[in-house]
């Protein structure tokens, strides 16, 4: 059953929930057209391969410090000109990686699942943009939030190696 079907779901079941299981943030507007709020489940989460080594806690944490939105198929979700100081994980459906001409598409189990932050600023890969390819669940965190989160030692790194070894590649394109 794809991530997609199961949360639809599980929004219908969202009252019987226990407490934590989700978290509700305040309504902020979302950061382009064709993307919702949306609400991130723990047990959704933890079958997400960037997160899928994270404890309970670790996962709460991560629901508690981001933000998810739902994507509509062609959302800009972020650019080297709007959303990129935030970093970006693909949790459901698809997007692709528009560089130089050329497209890239990623799944989220494939290097280029993440998009944005420091790290990728710092490599100069130039204009870039991420576009949903069909219906999307992403999750945003703020620079300082994914700073806390590594110093806390959530495991990222090889997601975030492999991710980084794919936006190297595209500095030769």
């Amino acid at each position: 059953m794809s991530h997609a079907i199961h949360r639809r779901g599980l929004l219908l079941m969202a009252t019987s929930l226990p407490l934590g299981a989700c978290a509700q943030k305040a309504s902020a507007p979302p950061p382009g057209p064709g993307m919702a709020a949306s609400v991130t489940y723990l047990n959704l989460l933890a079958k997400v391969p960037f997160f899928k080594a994270l404890t309970r806690e670790q996962l709460q944490w991560v629901i508690d410090h981001s933000r998810e939105w739902a994507t509509e198929p062609g959302a800009v979700i972020a650019s080297s000109s709007r959303g990129a100081n935030s970093f970006w994980v693909l949790l459901d459906g698809g997007w692709q990686i528009e560089h130089a001409g050329k497209t890239f598409k990623a799944g989220h189990a494939d290097p280029a699942k993440w998009y944005g932050g420091r790290d990728m600023q710092a490599l100069g890969v130039g204009d870039t943009r991420v576009v949903g390819t069909a219906k999307s669940y992403v999750i945003e965190i703020q620079q300082p939030e994914l700073d806390q989160m590594i110093q806390r030692g959530f495991a990222f790194g090889p997601h975030l190696e492999s991710g980084l070894a794919f936006y190297r590649s595209l500095r030769k394109t």
